[in-house]
């Protein structure tokens, strides 16, 4: 097969590198969407809660309560679990992750990345709305549930301060939350109700309505292993294709390029499991449902409803060990009406993440026409097209919405 060319060429073709390619296309370069697999979507895009997160302020970082780290640490949180064996592998990037959750340095984190989350939703709905899938999209919002007083007055002091940001929230009861969602059953102090974040029924279904529209706009898709990405005098080569310009975007994998090229960014994972399941009978659930103190996600997805778990800490590639599906699964038909399991084992994802939670975007310090796209913890369904066009502007030469230097590649030296 003669070997294609372009402008750009794009690694990885889950929400964030399919946003890149969207984006550099719509200002005026020829793009080829690069990816291991037949179908954009297929990893960590496909997993997650479906959420827009537009009203997470705030980046998932490392608690400073010490009763909740001595939890962690024995393996005693439904909010976290790691695998003994590796904690030699990522204890390292565990201590700077601690270090770079201080409250200065969190603080840092939000509001470098509040430009992209209060993006985030208008860049989804206008890509939503020129892709023809508004089915893909439900405003319904979501819903923290909290069993103890102590949670609960902590998740209405988070939302306080994100109200400083103009998020709206709203407060229930334990009777608004029968009247709101009349299946759920259990002993709850109180609730918060998010009304702006939007719902994908299908993520990885998302990717490839985007990856559809970029097709449709000219753009080519190749099946190509990422790692033969190498520089030559005309730009850089991947396997079948070539280009002026390259974009790592790659999200957990990005380091098997990145090291190769000398770069050491400290990218980590936290893995993360899905179970799909039936409804119970005429059982209905309206959004997405976090159990604050239980440390699991029900949400009302197009194949069923979606459990998910907290993070994992482990090697990327080793084994899955669904131990927190196992221990939410009882606590989830306690709390909501379930029946069987669709799928016959659990979905494994890992979410790549930076010490600061924040992702990695712009230049490579020293090559030239590289570019990282990756690193977007939680949040890569939330912010793909929102990074994706503050990338392409970078890349074109355009004034970008965001400042981009706190997700400079050379900030950890």
């Amino acid at each position: 097969m003669a070997e294609l060319k372009a402008d750009v060429v794009v690694l990885g073709a889950g929400m964030v590198g399919v946003s890149a390619a969207l984006h550099l296309q719509r200002r005026g370069r020829d793009v080829i969407l690069v990816d291991k697999n037949e179908a954009a979507g297929e990893e960590t895009s496909f997993g997650n809660a479906g959420l827009i997160e537009c009203a997470s302020v705030f980046p998932y970082m490392f608690p400073r309560d010490v009763r909740e780290i001595v939890q962690y640490a024995f393996n005693r949180s439904p909010q976290a679990h790691y695998r003994l064996s590796d904690l030699p592998y990522f204890l390292p990037w565990l201590v700077r992750y601690y270090l770079a959750s201080s409250p200065a340095r969190a603080l840092h984190s939000a509001l470098s990345e509040l430009p992209l989350i209060q993006r985030s939703l208008i860049e989804h709905e206008a890509l939503i709305a020129e892709a023809g899938v508004p089915e893909l999209l439900r405003r319904t919002g979501w819903l923290k549930l909290f069993r103890s007083e102590r949670s609960f007055a902590n998740g209405v002091k988070e939302v306080e301060r994100a109200s400083q940001f103009g998020v709206p929230s709203e407060v229930l009861k334990p009777s608004a939350i029968a009247a709101r969602e009349p299946h759920l059953s259990g002993d709850f102090t109180g609730a918060i109700y998010l009304p702006t974040p939007e719902f994908v029924p299908d993520p990885g279904a998302l990717a490839k309505a985007y990856t559809a529209l970029f097709k449709r706009k000219g753009g080519r898709f190749l099946v190509s292993d990422a790692k033969t990405l190498e520089q030559d005098a005309k730009g850089w080569r991947v396997r079948g294709a070539a280009a002026r310009e390259a974009v790592v975007a790659l999200g957990p994998w990005s380091d098997l390029v990145f090291r190769r090229l000398g770069y050491s960014i400290p990218l980590g994972v936290k893995r993360g499991y899905h179970l799909h399941l039936a409804p119970g009978g005429n059982a209905v659930l309206h959004e997405p449902v976090l159990d604050s103190d239980l440390g699991f996600v029900l949400a009302p997805m197009n194949r069923g409803i979606r459990l998910t778990t907290g993070v994992e800490f482990a090697r990327r590639d080793a084994p899955p060990t669904p131990v927190q599906v196992q221990q939410a699964l009882p606590r989830a038909r306690a709390l909501f009406p379930l029946g069987e399991a669709i799928d016959a084992k659990p979905w494994m994802g890992a979410r790549p993440c930076l010490p600061d939670m924040l992702p990695v975007i712009g230049q490579a310090p020293r090559h030239a026409g590289l570019w990282f796209d990756f690193g977007h913890q939680h949040h890569g369904l939330t912010l793909g097209p929102a990074t994706g066009r503050l990338l392409a502007e970078m890349m074109t030469g355009q004034a970008p919405f965001a400042d981009p230097r706190p997700f400079a590649a050379d900030r950890f030296g």
